[in-house]
């Protein structure tokens, strides 16, 4: 690789919004002209395309790393900060070490390594739109596999998001060991309970 060629990591997350299951983060170096055709923020994508994309970004990459935190540490630390704290152990884990880091977001960031948070980075930035891909595709595999432990939350449709049909699920059934209790909707349904 160039001296001069810096070495730009892209970093987002998943998982923000839902009212159940972990957040990750998702950090990714591309190759210079890596070709993902259909690449975009994994929001405009249909699962499929999603699932194609993961494989060639996590078989081709210079590297990725991915860092996630549970409905307990959300819980007990707040969502901005599971945030920060996923895309520090994201950047830690890539094998080779960025010049730079690509945000998506605005937040503020535990990083040591020169970083710029981007608004909408997901819609602009190749390396964000790939770390986005990796971080949605992660959990939601990762809530696909909790909708087999906990069958009656419907986890592998809305992935914990809060839909209707969740709150509804919500209520029906009460919340399980993977909501997050700090969230209003869950705190209400245990409220309820």
């Amino acid at each position: 690789m160039p001296h001069n060629q810096i070495i730009v990591a892209g970093v987002d997350e998943a998982g923000r919004g839902p009212l159940a299951g972990p957040v990750v983060c998702a950090a990714v170096i591309l190759k210079k002209g890596q070709r993902l055709p259909g690449l975009n923020d994994s929001k405009q994508l249909s699962e499929q395309k999603r699932e194609e994309l993961f494989e060639k970004i996590t078989k081709d990459s210079i590297a990725f790393g991915i860092g996630i935190l549970d409905h307990e540490y959300i819980d007990k630390h707040n969502i901005l900060k599971a945030v920060q704290k996923a895309n520090l152990l994201a950047v830690q884990k890539l094998k080779t070490k960025p010049d730079l880091v690509l945000i998506d977001g605005r937040d503020k960031q535990l990083l040591t390594t020169p970083f710029k948070t981007i608004i909408k980075g997901d819609t602009k930035i190749r390396q964000i739109m790939a770390a986005s891909i990796l971080a949605k595709v992660t959990r939601d595999r990762m809530m696909k596999e909790y909708a087999k432990i906990y069958p009656n939350y419907g986890f592998e449709r809305h992935k914990g998001y809060g839909t209707r049909l969740h709150q509804e699920l919500l209520k029906k059934h009460k919340p399980c060991e993977i909501h997050r209790k700090s969230y209003t909707p869950v705190a209400q349904a245990l409220k309820a309970a």
